[in-house]
């Protein structure tokens, strides 16, 4: 299947279905003539005798050093093969994939001066699975992430290196695989691949679906714990958080009462019980689950904007002028992925208190100690919290702002960056690190659940539990855990909890 995309206007929903599913995409055909249109502007300049930045001149510091007609492609090949200068683990597919279809929307819009040429190869090596090797480290977010999206152009011109039918080769090699030549680049070309926020968006945009997922999957994890301590739903009344206001909070509170509607468990103690009030975790999560909800949004709205923005530099404006600018500044993604940070790691802070919650004899309300049915003989889920403790720092650290970290660079031209690179990458970890969490809260979740029976949860619910215990078996004796707890994680960065609660993952 391949997506086509509209420049300007294509939708979070396209992007993730790209990602997750491993479509191609191509551009709109309308999108050609004003690409063309820019391309001649720029050869034009090429050709002249007044010094256009990128053009026909030097790159940052030596941007005042004139380059002859005649070099101009030795100028741009020169650019791309000095600034493939990336170290680290090499990008996923799957997001090296959408970073492309990024650079596509970005080309799309006309102002960049490339030749349809460029934009075609691309859509070619999405077709036909030319994935180039992305060094992961070595931006700093500012005049465009240059190194990650170097090593991409240096396949496009037959140099790096790329994975074609599970096999890492020379790029020239990759696109021959393929069926594809490598390009000549022309006047500004390959500035316009290298300079832009394609990589640290397509990672913040990744870091920003699963986040959401995780998010998602919270509530269902939250009516787990809520019903195995045998909390209260009085706390998720529509008119409490209606007098707040807002969205988030209000959502979390109407799909964790939808969940639990029904719950043998619930109806049990709504009389007679001696607790007046729940813990903070069980009675605020609809407080922290939907303000994480509402940051997410809000970095979402960041995202889909910069998705579709230009942001190389110069510029070639509708009135024909070649200005040079500072779209290739990150700040807005460095911002997104700060915010999705501290929303991935305060899901998680809350969940690990649950988790806690449901393993401490004297707070979970008669459940056995650890969740085991013969504590001391068996420790049962007693190192699974601890786990989850490690994770939820882990994720506390992680989650400092990246985006106020500048340094200078390229001689002090550029002189403030964004960091937002490694800002976006850190969210990866930090997500997987609370699917892990939520993971182990489910399990002790229906553990606790388990051992009020005959009493049962809320039918949702059960389906839920059931889509676990597909996978994890309960713990009645010490085994072996670290494997059910990668089991019930993958449950969760899969949507198959989610999907068994009835609930729709994708990012707003």
């Amino acid at each position: 299947m391949t997506i086509t995309l509209i420049p300007g206007a294509a939708t979070l929903a396209q992007l993730e279905t790209l990602w997750r599913e491993g479509h191609a995409a191509r551009l709109d055909p309308a999108a050609r003539g004003p690409v063309e249109a820019a391309a001649a502007r720029i050869e034009a300049a090429a050709q002249g005798g007044a010094a256009v930045y990128g053009v026909n001149t030097g790159f940052g510091k030596l941007a005042s050093v004139k380059i002859a007609a005649q070099d101009t492609a030795t100028l741009q090949r020169n650019l791309i093969l000095s600034h493939c200068c990336g170290v680290g683990e090499p990008l996923d597919a799957a997001t090296t994939r959408l970073m492309m279809a990024l650079k596509l929307l970005s080309l799309g819009r006309g102002a960049s001066g490339v030749r349809w040429e460029i934009v075609a190869l691309i859509e070619a090596m999405l077709e036909r699975g030319v994935v180039p090797v992305i060094p992961s480290q070595g931006s700093v977010g500012a005049s465009g992430d240059l190194a990650p999206l170097a090593h991409m152009t240096a396949v496009m011109i037959g140099a790096g290196e790329a994975v074609v039918e599970g096999q890492r080769m020379a790029g020239d090699k990759a696109l021959a695989r393929a069926g594809l030549t490598p390009v000549v680049l022309g006047p500004k070309e390959g500035l316009a691949l290298i300079n832009g926020t394609q990589f640290s968006t397509a990672l913040a945009l990744v870091g920003l679906f699963n986040g959401w997922r995780n998010a998602v999957a919270s509530m269902v994890t939250a009516a787990l714990s809520t019903d195995a301590i045998m909390g209260s739903t009085a706390p998720l009344q529509p008119e409490i958080h209606d007098l707040r206001g807002h969205p988030g909070q209000i959502e979390v509170a109407r799909q964790m009462r939808a969940l639990m509607e029904g719950s043998e468990i619930r109806e049990s103690h709504r009389e007679g019980d001696s607790r007046v009030q729940d813990p903070y975790c069980i009675r605020c999560q609809p407080q922290v689950a939907g303000a994480a909800l509402d940051i997410l949004r809000y970095a979402s709205r960041t995202l889909q904007i910069e998705a579709n923005a230009v942001t190389d530099n110069p510029l070639v404006l509708s009135n024909g002028r070649i200005v040079s600018g500072g779209n290739f500044h990150a700040e807005p993604v460095a911002f997104a992925a700060d915010q999705i940070a501290l929303a991935v790691a305060e899901i998680g802070a809350i969940a690990q208190r649950r988790v806690a919650l449901m393993v401490d004899p004297t707070l979970s309300h008669d459940l056995p100690p650890f969740l085991t049915p013969d504590p001391g003989l068996n420790s049962g889920l007693m190192i699974a919290e601890v786990t989850t403790a490690a994770l939820m720092s882990e994720n506390k650290h992680l989650a400092n702002p990246c985006s106020t970290d500048s340094t200078p660079t390229s001689a002090n031209q550029e002189d403030h960056v964004s960091m937002a690179a490694h800002g976006a990458r850190r969210l990866g970890r930090m997500n997987d690190n609370l699917a892990v969490i939520l993971g182990v809260e489910a399990i002790c979740a229906a553990q606790g659940i388990e051992f009020r029976a005959p009493l049962k949860t809320s039918a949702r619910l059960q389906t839920v539990l059931a889509a676990l215990r597909a996978e994890v078996a309960p713990v009645q004796q010490d085994r072996f855990l670290a494997p059910d707890l990668e089991k019930a994680a993958a449950l969760v960065r899969d949507g198959a909890l989610i999907r068994a609660a009835g609930i729709d993952g994708v990012a707003p």
